[in-house]
């Protein structure tokens, strides 16, 4: 006869048990987020390449002038910001840019309130890193002295969602719209935090 196994082995035996179910338990699930800031982090950084995409920058580059095509070449009408950001004399945004695309390949493309940030604050971008850029969205002295829920409540408008649906001939932003302006909020909600 095979002597019973002392009370306080068959305890640890069910205790060791019981870890590795629950190690296996927790292998089976999600891994659970780090931290707050990771998350808010992530979810700048997801919407980065939507805002470093020709459709974004050839508004918000270098120089007093839009950009235009997949390789951001100075806009071919000699178009300039102007004192207001919707253009010089006879060449203001309105002249050619309707507030919809007109069909057609080389045809101006369109949006309500079609225009390049006034000059007082340009919101250029190009080049900077992505916690300067992240800096300058949420500065009101360089966004135009609004809150970062106001930055958020622009990409929500028809002139941002233009870029995910651009027209004949143009690339669109490779995100659904919805997805980015899911990722702008969850950014702004949770802190706004730069990488």
């Amino acid at each position: 006869m095979i002597a019973p196994a002392p009370r306080r082995l068959i305890v640890v035996l069910g205790a060791m048990a019981l870890d590795l179910s629950l190690l296996a338990h927790a292998a089976a699930q999600p891994a659970a987020p780090r931290d707050k800031d990771a998350i808010v982090t992530a979810a700048f950084e997801s919407i980065v390449p939507v805002l470093r995409h020709p459709r974004c920058m050839n508004c918000h580059s270098k120089g007093d002038y839009p950009r235009q095509g997949d390789d951001s070449h100075p806009h071919i009408m000699d178009v300039k910001r102007g004192a207001d950001g919707h253009g010089e004399n006879a060449v203001q945004c309105a002249t050619c840019h309707q507030d919809h695309n007109l069909v057609g390949f080389h045809m101006p493309p369109g949006a309500p309130d079609w225009a390049l940030p006034p000059p007082a604050t340009p919101m250029i971008w190009q080049d900077l890193s992505d916690r300067a850029l992240c800096k300058l969205l949420k500065d009101p002295l360089q966004n135009g002295h609004r809150t970062i829920r106001q930055i958020a409540q622009h990409m929500h408008t028809p002139l941002v969602a233009w870029g995910f649906h651009p027209g004949d001939g143009r690339t669109p932003v490779p995100m659904p719209y919805g997805q980015f302006l899911r990722n702008v909020d969850d950014w702004v909600i949770n802190g706004a935090i730069c990488p």
